[in-house]
């Protein structure tokens, strides 16, 4: 492209004299395109790293039977700890699938009562509710199978595992509280007709 002198005088770099603007280009690289080491040019060493000895953590203790809800903790340390690695491609991003899989079970475990509503800062049971986010969870593991880093497979497959499980348990503990009641407002008299 040819350029007038009424064009040259408003480039960078360019003079109203009719000089020509010399660029110095320097390659920087410290490597040639076959991999090796560029003429004349240095590494810098790397730093020496040091082992920092690992703390002594407690053995876990063994979960008590009556337990029925996991603790919502546990489940974020089950995700920070599959995501340190940065195995998982794009963990740290906040709109992550596993952050998003950690959302949709944060509202699974409200539902079942493992943690209080954000709200209303308390605890409550709703077990219909509780089944929606337990199936909208499995509909997500049969539509991304095959798709997902094995990583995330584990985190949703585990994820699921534990808030079915605390759904089971607290179905039967809903019927047998039913079942308790009701006994307790019906006699066997009642039952036969006697009086």
């Amino acid at each position: 492209m040819l350029l007038s002198k009424q064009d040259k005088k408003y480039m960078i770099g360019h003079d109203d004299n009719d000089e020509e603007v010399h660029y110095k280009v320097a390659d920087k690289r410290k490597f040639n395109s076959d991999g090796s080491l560029r003429e004349g040019v240095t590494l810098d060493a790397e730093p020496v790293r040091t082992p920092v000895p690992a703390a002594e953590t407690p053995a876990p203790s063994e979960p008590q039977a009556e337990e029925t809800f996991i603790d919502p903790m546990d489940e974020e340390a089950e995700i920070s700890a599959a995501t340190e690695g940065e195995d998982i491609p794009g963990a740290n991003d906040p709109a992550s699938f596993v952050n998003f899989l950690s959302t949709l079970a944060t509202n699974a475990a409200a539902s079942l009562g493992a943690v209080p509503h954000p709200a209303t800062g308390k605890r409550s049971l709703d077990l219909d509710t509780g089944k929606y986010w337990l199936d909208v969870l499995a509909m997500i593991r049969d539509k991304t199978k095959g798709n997902l880093h094995p990583k995330e497979d584990r985190l949703l497959e585990g994820l699921l595992a534990d808030l079915r499980l605390q759904y089971v348990q607290l179905v039967r503990a809903t019927e047998e509280k039913l079942k308790a009641q009701a006994a307790q407002q019906f006699s066997g008299a009642d039952i036969l007709g006697k009086k």
